[in-house]
């Protein structure tokens, strides 16, 4: 059993996570060390983003770690919310503020509603350097929110070839073609190399 902490206290990231990773992965959370754990989130990229919260939970802890920094983009708006997409409408922002303001700035936008997730999912493990795996799910921002399961925008997001939304899907279903779905899978690999066991 390879042991992980997971740089977030999000149940929701979490449970992507273990279902992606699998019974070979023993997933604690940062928040079950260092309850009021907190990085300052000042890279200009996904990937700067999740390696600065995997090497803070990985000293934290001195355990290996793993963290992702999620965003989305959306092509009207010129790339926002991007990596600012957790803090869309402010620093206290939550999911329900964030996907408001998305639609009050879509509200002209009309058939120009293309967009993508981008996750970058970070492994730190002590004395080595970080490992990094790439994912991306392509779709459409709908005027209305449809689902509710997911979290963040999932509600908003229709995936291209797809009649449903990400928060209309199950876990399952998600992480096989979400952007942390996929990125997880690569990651899966470069754990079994990098610690051993695999999946």
């Amino acid at each position: 059993m390879i042991s992980l902490v997971l740089a977030s206290g999000n149940p929701g990231k979490a449970r992507e996570f273990r279902a992606a990773l699998g019974d070979s992965v023993q997933l604690s959370l940062i928040t079950d060390y260092v309850p009021d754990f907190s990085v300052v989130e000042d890279g200009d990229t996904f990937h700067e983003n999740a390696r600065i919260k995997a090497e803070a939970a990985c000293n934290f802890t001195g355990l290996p770690a793993l963290a992702d920094d999620s965003g989305l983009c959306v092509y009207y708006l010129g790339g926002e919310p991007g990596v600012r997409s957790a803090r869309y409408a402010g620093e206290t922002a939550g999911d329900d503020d964030n996907n408001l303001l998305l639609q009050q700035r879509m509200q002209n936008a009309r058939s120009k509603r293309g967009a993508h997730f981008v996750s970058a999912v970070c492994l730190k493990v002590p004395g080595q350097p970080p490992r990094f795996a790439t994912g991306m799910v392509f779709g459409t921002i709908l005027a209305g929110p449809k689902g509710h399961n997911g979290f963040g925008y999932d509600p908003l997001f229709q995936v291209f070839g797809q009649e449903r939304t990400l928060a209309e899907m199950s876990v399952t279903e998600k992480n096989l073609i979400s952007h942390r779905g996929l990125a997880l899978r690569q990651m899966a690999s470069i754990i079994g190399e990098v610690l051993g066991g695999g999946r």
